[in-house]
């Protein structure tokens, strides 16, 4: 470990707390802890936040695109996903007013139902986890981690460094 006169460790070096790991620490733990929780409802914690991220757009619902943007994934699992909530009667996919190209994704009624009784077991789960933190340090850690998600995903839209738009080599005119 680094002394006060001494470098930092770089910051993949295993004596040091490192970002990814504790992301998917904390996400795999929190996912499974929650798909436990709910099995008895035949939903996947996914579902759930799908479900719960379209009765926060009630009552217009939001298109399978701006679906996956918003719950930052990627379009073809949404579609999926949403294939066999909208069987099992959970949402309704329709074609888009304006846009006859996009599917228009709204809860459904038992949707709903279903959103509401998971939804204590959500809170209370989230309730558990928080109070591993002091209350007053809270806010404080989610902008933190709002403001980490933000730039990740800037620079997941980046093209890689050194990637940059290639030219296509000049053609040789003939003499």
């Amino acid at each position: 470990m680094a002394t006060k006169n001494s470098p930092r460790p770089a910051l993949d070096d295993p004596s040091r707390r490192r970002l990814p790991p504790l992301l998917r620490r904390t996400w795999y733990s929190l996912n499974q802890a929650f798909r436990r929780r709910i099995a008895y409802s035949g939903l996947t914690p996914d579902q759930f936040t799908i479900l719960r991220t379209l009765k926060e757009h009630e009552p217009a619902g939001l298109t399978q695109f701006e679906l996956a943007e918003t719950l930052s994934s990627d379009p073809n699992t949404i579609s999926s996903l949403l294939k066999r909530m909208n069987q099992s009667g959970l949402v309704d996919r329709k074609r888009h007013e304006s846009d006859r190209r996009a599917l228009q994704v709204r809860i459904t009624t038992e949707g709903l139902k279903i959103f509401e009784e998971l939804r204590n077991i959500a809170l209370d789960l989230q309730a558990e986890i928080y109070a591993s933190i002091p209350e007053d340090r809270r806010e404080p850690f989610l902008a933190d981690l709002e403001a980490l998600a933000d730039a990740a995903a800037v620079l997941a839209k980046q093209k890689p460094p050194g990637e940059a738009k290639k030219e296509k080599p000049a053609k040789k005119q003939r003499a």
